[in-house]
């Protein structure tokens, strides 16, 4: 770590000598271990607890030879469409991927493949057409994943957060080719930009399509800048976004504060509405923050502090603090998916229609105890607010912001430290390598 801070006289050899230490850094925090590959090859599932989840599949990434892996981190020509289903065994926590410690897969312990198919262009279109119907609102979920994803790191992650969450939706998950390393950041974005196209014809046949009623799109890290991107396209090209695409969600973003302020003002006033999940102590941020010239992140904003809050009431931008929530893993990047609160709040938000929280309400310790009960039964923001109201009218939850950027090098307590501290105590935990 302290090389982040070591000044080199060479200034080629300073720049690689940071991106080095970067790298190095989040390698240690993110710990290692990890799960086995080749997991998408479809198994039998004979248990009846189990819970199913199929979703669409919309890809960039080039196919590979190996039916387990099905596609893998590089750039394909054209898009290509499956048909998923995961399965989920009953025993497992909320917000968690049970990865199998060896294959084939157990549908009895692990999340396991049941059905992988490709599809044609029209028959992606016919599975979206069936699958809409049977949502009781005609609506739709599009997912998006962030930096260092293999593809079935994506497509469990996105079933995962259907399960949990609730939702009701049609599921449509869009990988774009994710090398899955540590040292691909440059190429990965590079990957998000190469997807743009094919993200916005996604959008425009969601917008003219007449059986689709309803599009909400959640998103996260890297995979935030595609979105954006993709909806500042469309509706430069339409003159407008359509009424149909209600929630935008955007968890964790990996993007540049000032860029963001522009590709708002690009998508005109009738915009979709706008959900912010930030957490100043995200480490994978901080550490994206330094690569990209120190430059404040989107996803690690303070919003009680000018300009962040005026300019969000201003666009009617919902910001949701996670910064106190005690969720994944030392990096603090995935809070939204793997706390089961949050991934049940987003359920209710797109299933329901229920605002997540008032904008300038920080989910602070108070309020996640309090979602334990009523306000999980309840499934609303109105339940959150009847299960803790003193968090709801007390300014200190949100009043623990400022040192946590400076404070990258930190320890954590034993009770909380992260992956690899230790090699062995890693191994034991079932780390895996970070992603986003």
């Amino acid at each position: 770590m302290s090389a982040l801070t070591a000044t080199p006289v060479n200034t080629v050899g300073s720049r690689t000598t940071r991106w080095i230490a970067v790298f190095a850094a989040l390698a240690v925090m993110s710990g290692c271990g990890g799960h086995p590959k080749n997991v998408l090859t479809p198994v039998a599932d004979t248990i009846p607890t189990t819970s199913r989840v199929t979703m669409l599949v919309a890809t960039t990434r080039g196919r590979s030879d190996d039916a387990g892996e099905m596609f893998t981190g590089e750039r394909a020509r054209a898009p290509a469409f499956v048909d998923i289903t995961v399965s989920i065994p009953a025993e497992r926590k909320i917000g968690e991927v049970a990865w199998p410690k060896k294959l084939p897969s157990d549908p009895a312990t692990d999340f396991a493949t049941l059905n992988a198919e490709q599809l044609t262009k029209d028959a992606a279109k016919l599975w979206l057409n069936a699958t809409v119907r049977k949502s009781p609102d005609r609506s739709v979920l599009v997912f998006i994943h962030g930096f260092n994803n293999r593809f079935e790191n994506s497509v469990y992650r996105f079933a995962q957060i259907v399960h949990d969450s609730g939702v009701k939706s049609a599921p449509i998950l869009v990988t774009w080719p994710s090398r899955g390393s540590l040292l691909a950041y440059g190429y990965d974005r590079e990957s998000t930009n190469y997807t743009r196209n094919t993200l916005e014809a996604l959008f425009q046949y969601l917008a003219a399509d007449p059986e689709v009623k309803e599009v909400s799109i959640l998103a996260h890290s890297m995979g935030n800048w595609l979105a954006l991107e993709g909806l500042r396209q469309m509706a430069i090209r339409n003159d407008g976004l359509p009424a149909k695409f209600k929630n935008v969600m955007l968890a964790a973003p990996d993007v540049d504060v000032d860029v963001f302020r522009s590709q708002i003002e690009d998508m005109g006033e009738h915009r979709p509405r706008f959900t912010l999940f930030v957490s100043a102590d995200d480490r994978a941020l901080a550490f994206s923050r330094r690569i990209w010239g120190d430059v404040p992140r989107l996803g690690s904003i303070d919003p009680e502090r000018a300009p962040y809050k005026e300019e969000m009431e201003t666009n009617k931008i919902t910001v949701i603090d996670l910064t106190k929530v005690k969720a994944g893993d030392g990096l603090h990047h995935s809070k939204f998916a793997e706390s089961p609160q949050v991934v049940q709040l987003i359920g209710a938000r797109i299933s329901e229609g229920q605002s997540l929280t008032d904008s300038r309400l920080g989910l602070g310790d108070h309020l996640i105890a309090g979602t334990t009960g009523v306000a999980v039964a309840a499934g609303s923001a109105a339940g959150l607010i009847l299960a803790a109201p003193v968090a709801v009218i007390d300014p200190h939850t949100r009043d623990h912001y400022g040192h946590h950027l400076n404070n990258l090098t930190g320890t954590k307590s034993a009770a909380n430290r992260p992956c690899g501290m230790n090699e062995a105590a890693s191994a034991k935990a079932g780390c895996h390598p970070l992603r986003q």
